[in-house]
């Protein structure tokens, strides 16, 4: 009896996948597990990343999963405890003699209460229970992970509309000048001060502007129809307010790459699910073992209907099954738990690193990024400076209209790209809060179920 003791994991040793003591760029606050698109203050993106976790087709699927699989973790755990089924039996036996004439006629009815039991003496059952409840707690982090990557998407969507709509802006800006640049050109071309090739020039430039703008157009209709999806919504049925890309605030808190385990629903998913091997190599191996299950009827029995409940009879019982050859299959099956383990460590650990690397990855982009658009910001200002001493020089007779052109070509397309530049700089941010992870979606409820329950009769059904 001492060796009936269950099989259980041997606890791991932390921390599984060492991180550094802290990021390469150090913030004093703690890392903020809230809603974090809130802090760009607009109200209209709140309320589209709202509707977009309660109605974006992944995320219902997600549900679902986390449906399907408590209900096998209630399964697994079902074998805890013990089985009652209800038995009834009818039978009727008909006799002939052919020599004497006479038939015999027998009915015997029963009916009773069965009674099953298997006592889990190697923890073989508690393992598989342990096992599935694990699967569903790494599901519903799986959901968390889902839920936090659409939030990150659409908020993405609403800043590249915006940007779109800024650069539409911009190039109308752009046409609006270059057609008075082309009015001023021919009216000195009428006057014989400039050159016909000035005209043409100013033309070709005018025509390239104008064409930026079907580009512009088709890249927001498709972010459009992309939010519309990420939204659960059809095409075409959302509208996306004109807004001024938000200011970037200051760095968030990001604590320690150690608070990385406890924020990020994926790194949680992927140490449930490694936890959850770990049982079912305990599962295997208790299967190695005899099993006992006990056994218990109770029933009423009468050769009549009538009197069914006059002779009852009762019986307990008791089995035990062990394996003695079955070609290396429960061997086969611990060795295979085994590398499961051995896989799930592995993608717990890549999982881990991933994190961490994506929170370094956004802390360099942004920090590069905010040099970047300083840089050209000043590039901006000289470009503007020298168009603005091109089109004087050209004016007085001083120079032709190449240095015009040049030095109007270059503002234009550097104003196009500091919109750009401005929101990959935004963009950087949300990808920081992305790898944070946070604690926010574990406040989500599951939605209302669109279709009736198999247990509950339809307005068809009798």
């Amino acid at each position: 009896m001492s060796g009936c003791s269950p099989f259980k994991p041997t606890p791991r040793v932390e921390p599984m996948a060492p991180l550094p003591v802290a990021f390469t760029m150090y913030s004093d606050d703690e890392p903020d597990p809230g809603k974090w698109w809130k802090d760009f203050g607009n109200a209209e993106l709140n309320s589209m990343v709202e509707k977009a976790l309660a109605a974006n087709f992944d995320i219902e699927q997600a549900w679902s999963t986390l449906r399907q699989l408590g209900a096998s973790a209630t399964q697994a755990s079902a074998d805890k405890y013990p089985t009652l089924d209800m038995t009834g039996d009818y039978s009727h036996t008909r006799e002939h003699d052919g020599d004497a004439r006479k038939t015999t006629r027998t009915e015997n009815h029963s009916i009773g209460l069965s009674a099953g039991y298997e006592v889990d003496l190697w923890g073989r059952i508690q393992a598989n229970a342990n096992s599935g409840d694990l699967d569903y707690l790494a599901s519903r982090e799986d959901l968390h992970t889902v839920a936090m990557t659409v939030a990150g998407e659409v908020v993405e969507h609403w800043l590249e509309i915006q940007t779109q709509r800024k650069k539409k802006r911009i190039v109308q800006e752009q046409i609006k000048a270059n057609k008075t640049y082309l009015e001023l050109i021919e009216l000195r071309f009428r006057n014989s001060i400039s050159t016909a090739l000035d005209v043409y020039q100013q033309r070709q430039n005018l025509a390239q502007v104008t064409a930026l703008l079907p580009p512009i157009e088709s890249e927001e209709q498709l972010l459009m129809h992309e939010l519309a999806l990420l939204m659960g919504q059809p095409v075409g049925s959302i509208e996306v307010s004109d807004a001024e890309l938000p200011e970037l605030g200051e760095l968030p808190g990001l604590g320690l790459p150690a608070d990385l385990l406890a924020n990020r629903p994926d790194i949680r998913a992927a140490g449930m699910n490694l936890s959850s091997a770990d049982w079912l190599v305990s599962a295997a191996r208790a299967d190695r073992l005899p099993s006992l299950s006990l056994t218990g009827t109770g029933a009423y029995s009468g050769t009549q209907l009538a009197t069914v409940f006059n002779n009852w009879a009762l019986g307990l019982a008791a089995s035990i099954v062990g394996p003695i050859f079955d070609g290396g299959y429960r061997e086969a099956e611990v060795e295979k738990a085994r590398g499961v383990v051995d896989e799930r460590l592995s993608v717990y650990k890549e999982t881990v690193y991933t994190a961490f690397k994506e929170v370094e990855d956004a802390l360099v982009q942004e920090k590069w990024q905010r040099k970047y658009v300083d840089d050209r910001n000043l590039q901006l200002d000289a470009a503007r400076t020298s168009l603005s001493e091109a089109i004087s020089r050209y004016i007085q007779g001083l120079d032709d209209y190449l240095p015009v052109l040049s030095a109007l070509l270059s503002v234009q397309e550097l104003e196009i790209s500091m919109a750009e530049e401005q929101t990959n700089l935004l963009l950087y941010r949300v990808a920081l809060h992305r790898a944070l992870g946070g604690t926010w979606a574990d406040s989500m409820e599951p939605p209302v179920a669109d279709t009736p329950s198999s247990d509950t009769p339809t307005s068809n059904e009798g």
